[in-house]
């Protein structure tokens, strides 16, 4: 869903004002010292080749509907309530893909190091995981999709 609203913003905003910078910078004569008329077209290759990666990215891609998925065991898509045994906080984190990612959401990369440590666990199990500000340990307090 990320994906798709980037690539519309892209098509339908972002593209449609690259052409008309292009076209604006045209106007001002010779090509060859226009400094607007190469950095439109620089930007305009950018453009169209963020567009042409993220057509591949979702042609690729395989859509889950997380509310299907039904498991003991933590996989991608999941929620997961966790407590931090040292702070005695709670935290719930969905496991999510790289483009999905919103730390201010709970929505956390598969390729973390908090949800690599989760894959696979079931509820009541302790995980320790190493971050930037050392060893923190959670316990697995509860599992859902939604």
């Amino acid at each position: 869903e990320v994906l798709q609203k980037e690539l519309k913003d892209l098509k339908s905003r972002v593209r449609p004002q690259v052409i008309e910078a292009i076209r604006i910078a045209r106007e001002h004569g010779d090509l060859s010292e226009n400094a607007e008329y190469h950095a439109a077209k620089e930007q305009q290759a950018l453009v169209e080749a963020k567009i042409r990666q993220l057509e591949d990215r979702l042609a690729r891609s395989q859509v889950i509907d997380t509310k299907t998925l039904s498991s003991d065991r933590i996989v991608f898509g999941a929620t997961v309530v966790l407590e931090d045994l040292q702070a005695g906080e709670e935290k719930t984190f969905r496991l999510v893909g790289e483009d999905e990612t919103d730390h201010q959401k709970g929505k956390i990369s598969i390729r973390s190091p908090v949800a690599r440590a989760l894959l696979g666990r079931k509820v009541g199990e302790m995980i320790k995981v190493e971050v930037p500000k050392g060893t923190v340990e959670y316990e697995i307090k509860n599992l859902y999709f939604e």
